[in-house]
């Protein structure tokens, strides 16, 4: 038996209820509970199990969900992202984290998927092609209350398909468009160095921090011209060595302490202003990192803010290891990529909810009660300091499962 008490996992979803027909909203509810409940394979059959066991709806119409029931996925972004922003970062400057994934896929026909470069199996030197689907991610990072390394929650994702718009297109546009739900806000978008070119992006809302390449054409500022000089404005300064000549150059290292990931390091740091002129034309923050026990290759930072301090921009891109944690964690504890369905709008809203419900199983976690926040702590890992995001599911489903308990036996049987 289905509970039919409002518990919080269910009022957090009725916030969504607008966004469906009736009939809709409900599958929506049980198909989302299920998901998280379910312990097999997250195919719709084996979901429907943990989702609907009193075949209150019809079987067929949890199939049909995905690929024909209307509904919008952008509009439940933007009311996620609403909420997230609002209940866990309402005031400041909002960092997002951009990355791309391959979710594998099987069978002949699956709408939107191709053969991808699979760069948790490839190396450098064996490229490994998979089917699958090829999505860009964007999320927001969330420094959760018990410290250590931010989490990275999804807001946005949008499906790249071949001979049609490109990853850096479709990055741009996910920004633009969270960039207009908060019209008052700016955000720092933190990317891999293959999201560099962001930064010649008309983004005024938005500041780019990437890795620099180490052979980037740079140049130094303009010079202010004399008075009545002829010929117009010089619009760059001479030509720089590349920042892995640069480095070799520098003597005068500042020493500062960096958070990582939740943990404190020292670096070395230098930083200068110069002109990546064929990105963009305006300045921006070139910055030097170095490990003071030389174990480490030196890294080369650029951030479209050069207003920032290097400390924060070295500490802002190695949080953006958030992300590559969140399509470790939707893909091995949730299934996003086990939902057979494979036609019209399926497969990639399939996908989408999957990273949706991620959020979604934080964001009902992180309003919990301190004391409720309970996490386990395992032998082989006793230096664990905070709750992981299997803590956070497995928290969600023993209420879950409490409340169809109370329903079927009474309070007495709890």
């Amino acid at each position: 038996m289905v509970p039919t008490t409002v518990t919080p996992w269910m009022s957090l979803l009725q916030h969504f209820f607008p966004m469906f027909t009736r009939p809709a909203a409900a599958v929506f509810s049980r198909l989302m509970t299920g998901w998280v409940l379910c312990t097999v394979r997250r195919t719709v059959c084996g979901m429907l199990p943990f989702a609907d066991p009193d075949a209150l709806s019809a079987h067929d119409a949890y199939h049909r969900f995905f690929p024909d029931a209307r509904w919008s996925m952008a509009r439940l972004w933007q009311m996620l992202a609403l909420m997230l922003v609002k209940t866990l970062c309402p005031r400041g400057t909002i960092t997002l984290a951009l990355d791309d994934t391959l979710f594998h896929r099987s069978g002949r026909k699956v709408n939107g998927a191709g053969w991808w470069r699979d760069a948790v199996r490839s190396t450098g030197n064996k490229i490994v092609f998979a089917l699958g689907l090829n999505v860009v991610v964007l999320t927001i990072q969330i420094q959760p209350p018990w410290g250590g390394e931010p989490l990275a929650l999804p807001v946005n994702m949008r499906l790249h398909r071949k001979q049609h718009a490109g990853l850096i297109d479709l990055a741009e546009q996910m920004i633009v468009e969270v960039a207009g739900w908060f019209p008052k806000r700016h955000f720092h978008v933190v990317a891999d160095g293959f999201y560099a070119p962001l930064a010649g992006s008309d983004l005024t809302q938005a500041a780019i921090i990437s890795r620099m390449q180490r052979n980037a054409e740079l140049y130094d500022l303009p010079v202010e011209p004399r008075k009545k000089q002829r010929g117009r404005p010089r619009k760059r300064g001479k030509r720089l060595a590349s920042p892995q000549n640069m480095v070799c150059h520098i003597r005068r290292w500042q020493r500062v302490e960096v958070r990582e990931r939740g943990t404190v390091r020292t670096r070395l740091v230098f930083a200068r202003k110069v002109l990546w002129y064929r990105v963009r034309q305006t300045p921006v923050l070139l910055v030097f990192s170095r490990d003071p026990s030389g174990k480490e290759k030196d890294d080369f930072f650029v951030s479209t803010d050069v207003t920032l301090a290097p400390a924060e921009v070295i500490g802002t891109y190695a949080d953006r290891w958030a992300i590559e944690e969140t399509f470790k964690h939707s893909k091995q504890l949730l299934g996003v990529q086990q939902p057979q369905t494979h036609k019209r709008q399926g497969p990639e809203r399939a996908a989408g909810l999957g990273l949706w419900l991620y959020s979604m199983v934080w964001l009902w976690y992180l309003r919990q009660k301190a004391c409720d926040r309970t996490y386990v702590i395992q032998p082989w890992n006793p230096l664990k300091a905070g709750p992981s995001f299997a803590d956070a599911l497995a928290a969600l489903r023993r209420e879950l499962w409490t409340q169809r308990i109370k329903m079927m036996f009474g309070n007495s049987a709890v």
